[in-house]
């Protein structure tokens, strides 16, 4: 040992590199390479997407935004998880008519005009924490858009070139209202879902959701809300949330029913979405939830609420 220094000295150096080491597993564990690699989130505040001359519409889809949701006026700290420096500023999700191309996406993309006629100022726009197949519809506006008690944000533009997935179509041009933060979340979306069976691998682990069980179930709807949803104790639906929700299915002699999910997927992930998974070949023509049993973050409890169910595009 050299002179001069101590056993206790060296062994708390080793302790302090085991407790290092012990940290970034967990980092890795938690939210894997995808946090450093994928792009996820964005925060240009120009549009920097070369303009493809594609149209609005195109193979009968149309370029739209179906709603955005005011979440919350002041974004928890664990957001700057999603965005460096989000804490604080209001989250309002975004959901789009399809899945849309992440490398199109900038936060310069998005004008967000508050009652008075100001424009917020952007500051990121993210898929996170919707990032399973299927949920590139979702994008986190992060920024300062407007405070609900004295000038809260009413409209949402997209200004900048963001294309479909499938680079069919561009957004540009695409608006909705705003859903004030007082109001609760209500079901946005219903579709079917193509492959209930994939994993994703886009972004951190823990933002990847649970998956319907291997046997017995023969298709899924996939569930989109306005916003994040939970229990009002912030924990995740279960098996009496399972049984809230009703899906209309017609079968192949034309007579219709009723029926509830034989299981709930998609959980855990902190997103906006549920996968409602299927025993049945019928075909799902609707879906409905009950009022007051889903939260949004901000502690609003959705209404009575229902979609029909698209196909999958």
């Amino acid at each position: 040992m050299p002179k001069g220094i101590s056993k206790r000295f060296i062994l708390g150096g080793l302790g302090a590199v085991v407790a290092l080491i012990a940290v970034a597993f967990t980092w890795f564990f938690l939210y894997g390479p995808g946090v450093w690699t994928d792009n996820i989130s964005n925060r240009d505040l120009s549009d920097t997407t070369v303009d493809a001359g594609l149209p609005r519409e195109a193979n009968g889809q149309s370029a739209e935004l179906l709603s955005a949701f005011h979440g919350l006026d002041a974004l928890p700290r664990v957001s700057n998880v999603i965005c460096r420096g989000s804490e604080g500023n209001t989250g309002m999700p975004v959901i789009f008519s399809t899945e849309i191309d992440i490398s199109t996406m900038q936060a310069g993309d998005f004008r967000v005009t508050t009652q008075s006629g100001a424009i917020g100022t952007m500051h990121c726009a993210s898929v996170l924490p919707a990032t399973d197949p299927g949920e590139l519809r979702t994008v986190l506006l992060i920024g300062q858009l407007g405070p609900a008690d004295s000038d809260p944000p009413v409209r949402v533009d997209i200004i900048g070139h963001l294309h479909s997935i499938d680079g069919t179509i561009d957004f540009r041009g695409a608006s909705a209202p705003v859903i004030p933060l007082e109001d609760g979340p209500s079901i946005t979306l219903a579709e079917v879902v193509d492959d209930w069976t994939q994993v994703g691998t886009l972004g951190p682990r823990r933002v990847r959701g649970s998956l319907c069980p291997t046997k017995g179930i023969v298709q899924a709807v996939r569930v989109t809300w306005e916003g994040g949803v939970t229990l009002e104790d912030g924990t995740e639906p279960g098996e009496a949330e399972r049984d809230l929700y009703t899906i209309t299915v017609t079968a192949a002699d034309g007579t219709r029913r009723d029926i509830n999910p034989a299981a709930l997927a998609n959980l855990g992930d902190g997103d906006n979405n549920h996968v409602l998974c299927m025993d049945t070949s019928d075909m799902p023509v609707s879906v409905s939830f009950p009022a007051s049993v889903l939260t949004d973050p901000n502690g609003d409890l959705n209404p009575a609420t229902r979609a029909d169910v698209s196909t999958l595009r």
